[in-house]
This record gives C-alpha cells, structure tokens and sequence, in this order.
C-alpha cells in the first residue's frame, strides 16, 4: 500500500477542534488522519479535503455545492452516506463546526442502534 496522502495543515486545524469533543478520539483509516465516536468512523483527512460521514439524505442535498462532492477514497465508488469537503484554506475548515457535530451525533446514534 502506498503511503498515505493527505494535507498536514487539516490535521492541525481538525486536531483543534474534534479531540475535544466529549466520546472523540483521533486514529487512522487505511493511514489517513481520522476521527471517532464509539469506535465508529466521523471523518477522515483525505489528499486535500476530508471525507465526513453523514446521513444519505444530507449528503445529496450537499454534493454539488461548492466545495462538496461524494467520498470516494482510494478510486471506490462513491459512498451513499459520505460527503468530500474541500476548502482552499485549512482554516475554513472552522466554519465548518456544525457539521461536523452533525455528523458527530448522527454517527453516534447509529452506533447507539446498534447496540
């Protein structure tokens, strides 16, 4: 497997913000940057954006906004319940606080059916 791809600059901004959400931990996905809740995936630092879980039906309403397409990392097709964000500036990232406590909660209430 080739090594892993991804913009250092994400990873810093990220690490600000998501490990100190309550349940949150870093780790890796396939080398990647990740983060999760209860064991479950969130979001994964890819090449230049980073991949978010979401329900379905959010991720067709968001890809084809600017700066949003469907997850297909590693050349996969794409993922139903992904959403890709990218952002010109790593910064950007931080408007970007509501969704990824959307998808902090919705992750984890799938975890919670689970159970």
């Amino acid at each position: 497997m080739s090594k892993a791809i991804y913009n250092p600059e994400i990873k810093i901004v990220l690490d600000q913000i998501l490990p100190g959400i309550p349940g949150v931990t870093p780790g890796k996905m396939f080398g990647y940057p990740a983060y999760y809740i209860r064991d479950k995936l969130v979001a994964c630092i890819y090449e230049n954006g980073v991949g978010i879980k979401v329900p379905q039906k959010k991720a067709e309403d968001l890809a084809g906004m600017p700066g949003f397409t469907y997850f297909q990392p590693l050349g996969r097709a794409k993922m139903k319940s992904w959403i890709f964000l990218e952002r010109s500036d790593p910064r950007d990232y931080l408007n970007e606080i509501p969704l990824f406590m959307s998808s902090i909660e919705y992750v984890a209430s799938v975890a919670d059916k689970k159970k």
